[in-house]
C-alpha cells in the first residue's frame, strides 16, 4: 500500500468497527480533515494539527460507519485543507493514480480515491465543497457521491465554507456504494428508478469532443433504464457565470473560516492555496450579493428541470485526469474548466454521483448524475442498477 502514496505519513490509523454491524466484512479510510478520536486531523498541512487539538472523539459520518461494522484502515491525504482539485501536495506528495500511473488522482480528497483505486480499502471518505469527491471519482475510475448539502451531519469535519461543504465517499464497486449510503442516511433504496433522463447538452458540448464521445454509450445505457430521454439546457446565464458565482461565494467563506488560523498562525502554504486565499480576502460585499443572486437563480433553474421522477446527467470533468507535475500557469486554465462543470453541486446543493465507465487516452473520465435535493438514495438507486448492468 505503501507505493500508494495514499496515507498520512506516520503510524497507520486502524481501528475495527462493531462486531456483527451491516458493513462488518468492509474495510474504510478516512480523509485527514475527518476526525478520528484520538488521532492527530493533518489537515494536508505541516502547521494545521498545531493548532488544533487531537480530537477527543470520532466525526459523526465515521463513528456512524465502525458502529456498522467496517474497520478503518488509516487516514488519507489531501491537499491543503481542501483548497485544491488535482490532489498535488508539495508537503506531503502526490497520491498515485493507480487507473492512470502518470496522472494526478484529482483532488482534495486524492489520498481516498488512491486508497479506493489501488484496492488498499473497500470505501473512502471524503469532503466535496466544490468538487473534491467527484473530481477524484472521475479521474480515478470510481463510483462517488456528494450529498444533498446539509443532508448527513457535518460534525467533527474541518470546515471551508459551510455554505457548500458536504462529506461524501468513494467505492470501486456499484454494491459497496449502495450498502454504505443505505447505512449514511439510515434509508433502503427505493425500487422505483425515475423515469426521465435529462442530458445536458451545454454541459457535454463544454467538454472535450472526445469526452462526450466517451461517454455516450453510457448515456444512453442510463436512457434505457430510465426510460425517457431529453436535452436540455443546464445553465442558461453560461456555465462560466453559474462557476464565478460558486468561486466568490466559497472562496469569501474560505478567508472567513481560515483567516484567523493564518493570522495566528502564519501557516506555511504552498503559492497556489496561498495566492488563492490572499484573492479571496479582497472580494466585496458587492460580489458576494451578485454570486448570492446568481445562486438563487441556479436553485430554481434545478427546481424546475428537476420535479419528481426525474434526472440529469452531465460529464464530471470535462477532460481526464492532467498528467502529474504540470506548471501552475499550465493548470490554471484546466483548473476553470474543471469547475465550470463541479460548481453544479455546491451552487445548487443538489446531490450528485459520479459514476465510471468510459476512458480517454487509456485514463478514465466519469458521467454524473444530478437530482433534486434530497433525492440522494434515488441516485444510489440507478448508480446500482447501472452497475448491475455492465
Amino acid at each position: 500500500m505503501d507505493h500508494l502514496n495514499a496515507f498520512v505519513p506516520g503510524e497507520r490509523c486502524t481501528i475495527p468497527g462493531a462486531a456483527g454491524g451491516p458493513l462488518a466484512d468492509l474495510s474504510f479510510a478516512v480523509k485527514d480533515l475527518i476526525d478520528v478520536a484520538n488521532w492527530p486531523t493533518g489537515g494536508g498541512n505541516p502547521d494545521w494539527a498545531r493548532a488544533h487539538p487531537v480530537p477527543e472523539r470520532s466525526a459523526w459520518v465515521v463513528q456512524r460507519l465502525l458502529d456498522a461494522g467496517a474497520r478503518i484502515i488509516g487516514k488519507t491525504a489531501t491537499d491543503e485543507v481542501s483548497l485544491g482539485i488535482l490532489g498535488e501536495n508539495p508537503f506531503t506528495g502526490t497520491p498515485l493514480n493507480p487507473a492512470a500511473p502518470d496522472r494526478v488522482p484529482g483532488g482534495s480528497s486524492s489520498g481516498s480515491a488512491s486508497a479506493v483505486a489501488g484496492g488498499a480499502c473497500d470505501f473512502a471518505l471524503g469532503t466535496d465543497t466544490g468538487g473534491s469527491v467527484r473530481v477524484p471519482a472521475s479521474f480515478c475510475g470510481l463510483f462517488g457521491l456528494r450529498p444533498t448539502h446539509g443532508r448527513l451531519n457535518f460534525r467533527g469535519i474541518t470546515v471551508q465554507a459551510p455554505s457548500s461543504d458536504t462529506v461524501g465517499w468513494l467505492a470501486r464497486d456499484a454494491t459497496t456504494f449502495a450498502r454504505v449510503g443505505q447505512v449514511l442516511f439510515d434509508e433502503t433504496l427505493p425500487e422505483m428508478l425515475p423515469r426521465t433522463l435529462l442530458i445536458a447538452s451545454d454541459a457535454f458540448a463544454f467538454a472535450d469532443p472526445a469526452v462526450a464521445e466517451a461517454l455516450s454509450p453510457m448515456v444512453n445505457r442510463l436512457a434505457d433504464l430510465i426510460g425517457t430521454r431529453r436535452d436540455e439546457t443546464l445553465a442558461p446565464q453560461g456555465l462560466s457565470v453559474w462557476k464565478e458565482a460558486q468561486r466568490c461565494l466559497q472562496s469569501s467563506e474560505s478567508w472567513r473560516t481560515f483567516a484567523p488560523w493564518v493570522d495566528r498562525y502564519n501557516p506555511r502554504l504552498q503559492f497556489s492555496v496561498a495566492r488563492n486565499l490572499a484573492l479571496a480576502a479582497q472580494i466585496s460585499d458587492g460580489e458576494r450579493a451578485r454570486a448570492a443572486l446568481m445562486r438563487l437563480e441556479a436553485r430554481a433553474r434545478l427546481r424546475m428541470l428537476l420535479p419528481p421522477d426525474t434526472i440529469l446527467c452531465l460529464p464530471t470533468t470535462p477532460f481526464p485526469a492532467p498528467m502529474r507535475g504540470l506548471s501552475i500557469s499550465d493548470l490554471a486554465l484546466p483548473r476553470e474548466r474543471i469547475t465550470c462543470l463541479a460548481c453544479v453541486g455546491g451552487l445548487t446543493g443538489s446531490p450528485q454521483v459520479n459514476l465510471p465507465g468510459a476512458r480517454v487516452d487509456g485514463a478514465p473520465v466519469g458521467l454524473s448524475l444530478v437530482g433534486a435535493p434530497g433525492t440522494d438514495t434515488t441516485l444510489l438507486a440507478v448508480a446500482n442498477a447501472f452497475g448491475e448492468s455492465y
